[in-house]
């Protein structure tokens, strides 16, 4: 299973999710962490179904949203251009059809990464990707 992991390496702001997949990388058989480039295209559409790693503002604790949560993505930026980027760009894919179901495991801002729980959580991604649900 791949993991889409957005953030900028160079911001320390802004690179926790990246940090989190090298940290993590080998733990987890099965699982792919595909770093995206900063201001680059999704690497995925056409109902393919994602899960994505990137910081979220305003989450207390790390926390799986799904596809229903879009919607509450701001499309104004934030904190870089990046994050507009990736809620335009989704919410964009999902609009014109292109878009399958979305996992966004979204790391708090604020907080150190709770890493048992980042891991308990991927874990659980991989179980229900290999057993198709």
């Amino acid at each position: 299973m791949k993991v889409y992991v957005f953030g900028n390496e160079d911001s320390e702001i802004d690179n926790k999710a990246l940090l989190v997949a090298e940290k993590l990388k080998h733990t987890i058989p099965d699982l792919e962490f595909v770093p995206v480039g900063l201001n680059k295209d999704l690497p995925f559409d056409n109902k393919e179904d994602v899960v994505i790693m990137d910081i979220v503002e305003g989450l207390d604790k790390v926390q799986v949203l799904n596809s229903q949560d879009l919607n509450k993505i701001a499309l104004s930026p934030k904190l870089t251009v990046h994050d507009f980027d990736l809620g335009f760009q989704l919410k964009y894919l999902q609009k014109i059809g292109k878009l399958g179901e979305v996992k966004i495991l979204g790391l708090p801002m604020e907080k150190e990464p709770d890493y048992f729980l980042i891991q308990s959580i991927l874990r659980k991604l991989v179980a229900q990707d290999m057993q198709g649900s």
